[in-house]
């Protein structure tokens, strides 16, 4: 049990620092690079889960094999002085919030674009425990097969930096002006997967806002409905839980 669903820090980063990232970002956007984020294209007989739960797909009569789950354009950005900029916050978030999480090393931050009627369902960055570690993957050598057009299987990596590895904190930067969309709230299921114990977090809309939480935490951002929203994410790993 975790005593805070989520550390923030308002307005911690500059607007110009804010625009700069989202300039940065725009360069190399593409749609979707992980299979989520793939999936409207993939599979356009599916329909959008949007910011539906468990419970809400059972209510409509429809399961996971009925939808998809994200809706988004992504860019990765490997830049030394984006890694140092977030770096003081996770550290700070970890330890205020009481979590004092094992932390080793950083994902490449994820720069996304969510455009009208964009989302990203409810998920998990990562479970934490033995089961979500990062696997190395080697063509010709792993048993995994890739399907054409997809990327490697979940858990698995070419980075072997990461392999025996999880996910264990996720952050999020809002690099957008709230006033520029609507929509597309941060939303934290903090029960069992249903639709009783869902937080809002209004505070990330600030722009320049960061919110750091347990990678395991089921969240989604939900559909924006005017304008473009614009985020960074980065994903923290360390060894599994104990």
């Amino acid at each position: 049990m975790i005593n805070n669903f989520f550390y923030y820090f308002e307005s911690a980063i500059d607007i110009e620092t804010c625009n700069k990232i989202i300039d940065l970002g725009k360069k190399n956007l593409s749609p979707g690079v992980t299979g989520d984020s793939r999936e409207k294209q993939q599979n356009l007989n599916l329909i959008p889960q949007y910011d539906l739960t468990a419970s809400d797909l059972k209510k409509n009569n429809l399961n996971v094999n009925d939808v998809y789950v994200r809706d988004s354009l992504v860019s990765f950005l490997d830049e030394k002085w984006i890694y140092d900029l977030l770096q003081p916050y996770i550290v700070k978030a970890n330890f205020e919030a009481g979590w004092n999480f094992e932390l080793d090393y950083n994902e490449v931050p994820q720069f996304t674009m969510y455009e009208k009627q964009g989302f990203y369902s409810w998920h998990q960055d990562g479970l934490g425990d033995t089961t979500a570690t990062y696997k190395l993957f080697n063509y010709g050598i792993t048993d995994e097969i890739i399907p054409k057009g997809k990327q490697i299987p979940q858990n698995y990596t070419f980075n072997t930096k990461t392999v025996g590895k999880v996910r264990k904190l996720s952050l999020t930067l809002n690099l957008t002006n709230p006033s520029d969309y609507e929509g597309g709230d941060l939303l934290f299921d903090v029960g069992n997967h249903n639709d009783k114990n869902i937080l809002k977090c209004d505070i990330a809309r600030k722009q320049g806002s960061i919110i750091v939480f347990p990678s395991f935490l089921y969240h989604c951002v939900s559909p924006i409905t005017k304008g473009t929203r614009y985020s960074l994410v980065n994903w923290i790993l360390g060894r599994p839980f104990k």
